[in-house]
């Protein structure tokens, strides 16, 4: 049998009831047992305090982040650009509620700060500097802000750039676009107006251009863009989105009161668009005007485009928002209808600067197309949107007079008169 010492008194550990007991029979433990309730009454005294702080003293929801009735807020991609600027101009003298969220890396902040002067009262308008890149950025700019819908505009834009760095067109265009789809679909976001293009078309064997014309894009650049649209509508049909889908041709002129105009920076003037070299060269920015292509099949050889000015445009995508149904897509051309070659562009911008523009020729640009123009029928129809500034030389008119006082693009206005 195994010895037994059931009956074998053992020692007890001592016991103490009382703080003076705990203190003579364990005095290593004081220290810690007092920090114990120093913590536990600081602990107390918070939950106290916030508890009873008065309603008055806690801070308010902002009001982008809440939904208020008869109020619409736009989230407004790449609003510091050329285009996202104007647009955001329409949507705050329309008393629309904006967000703008741009990375600068195309963008202004000089046009931030001309809408901020022009709409300062709280509520209008804010500005968030971020990524479309950053999936963590994008769901928290979701997550604080209540939007009833998103015109995306943020994306690298020039036909030649695209064609040297497509990946970078890639990822700019196509995967950041899903990652604003990814947050609208995570906060319950239903509309979007998509900023498109003509180049998803490539270079069509008929003229002019329809919604149904094939889309054979042949630059980086309209591919990103397609890519971006298919993805859009495949999303849709699953969400019921309200989708409005804008290409549009190419785009010139400024806000007609001055307030806001085309500013490029200056590294990316050999991929900007045609009017902004033709004021550089007017301006003496550049020595003269790059013409590249001069054997296309067009009347004059020299490419021929549907120019839709700047006011015109946004005026479209204010439409196509106040338009946009739950479940229905909206696809459209947004151009005037009516091509102009090269050659009559600069001929124009001569007259609208009154500069004697040095004219070079190169060879074709790769990625470039001979002759691209809308049929804006549907638009029309559908929308009731026709462009109204259609006189080209009045369109470079407007855009000069706020060129000429910007040289710098948003800096102090400059006096001097050519």
């Amino acid at each position: 049998m195994l010895p037994s010492n059931r009956n074998r008194q053992q020692p007890r550990a001592g016991r103490s009831w009382s703080f003076s007991e705990m203190d003579i029979l364990d005095p290593k433990r004081k220290p810690r047992f007092l920090s114990k309730i120093v913590v536990l009454a600081f602990l107390t005294a918070m939950c106290i305090l916030m508890l009873t702080q008065p309603p008055c003293h806690r801070s308010p929801p902002s009001v982008f982040s809440v939904h208020e009735p008869g109020v619409t807020h736009v989230l407004v991609t790449g609003g510091a650009g050329y285009i996202g600027s104007h647009a955001a101009l329409r949507l705050l003298t329309d008393s629309y509620r904006v967000t703008i969220v741009d990375n600068l890396s195309r963008g202004n902040i000089g046009a931030i700060k001309v809408l901020q002067k022009l709409f300062p009262l709280p509520g209008r308008l804010q500005f968030i500097h971020a990524d479309l890149g950053d999936a963590k950025s994008v769901n928290r700019i979701f997550s604080e802000n209540a939007f009833d819908a998103v015109m995306h505009f943020a994306a690298v834009a020039y036909v030649g750039e695209s064609t040297l760095e497509p990946l970078r067109y890639y990822h700019n265009i196509t995967s950041n676009t899903l990652g604003v789809l990814e947050a609208m679909a995570a906060h319950g976001v239903k509309t979007l107006i998509y900023s498109s293009t003509c180049a998803t078309y490539g270079e069509p064997e008929k003229m002019p251009i329809t919604e149904e014309t094939p889309q054979v894009p042949i630059n980086p650049y309209g591919k990103a863009k397609k890519m971006a649209e298919e993805i859009i509508l495949d999303f849709s049909k699953s969400r019921k989105l309200a989708v409005m889908i804008l290409r549009y041709f190419n785009v010139i002129g400024s806000d007609p009161e001055g307030r806001l105009g085309e500013a490029p920076r200056p590294e990316l003037r050999e991929h900007g668009r045609i009017s902004g070299a033709c004021f550089d060269a007017a301006l003496g920015i550049i020595p003269g005007l790059k013409v590249k292509g001069t054997d296309y099949e067009t009347p004059d050889g020299t490419c021929v485009r549907d120019y839709i000015d700047v006011t015109d445009l946004v005026d479209a995508h204010v439409k196509a928002l106040g338009k946009a149904k739950p479940g229905q897509v909206g696809i459209y051309n947004v151009g005037t209808g009516k091509g102009r070659s090269v050659k009559e562009f600069v001929d124009a911008c001569k007259k609208a600067t009154g500069a004697d523009i040095k004219v070079d020729y190169f060879p074709r640009r790769p990625g470039d197309y001979a002759e691209v123009y809308s049929d804006p029928t549907k638009i029309n129809r559908e929308l009731n949107w026709t462009a109204q500034r259609t006189d080209l030389l009045e369109s470079l008119g407007v855009a000069w007079r706020w060129q000429k006082h910007h040289r710098t693009g948003y800096g102090p206005p400059l006096s001097a008169t050519i």
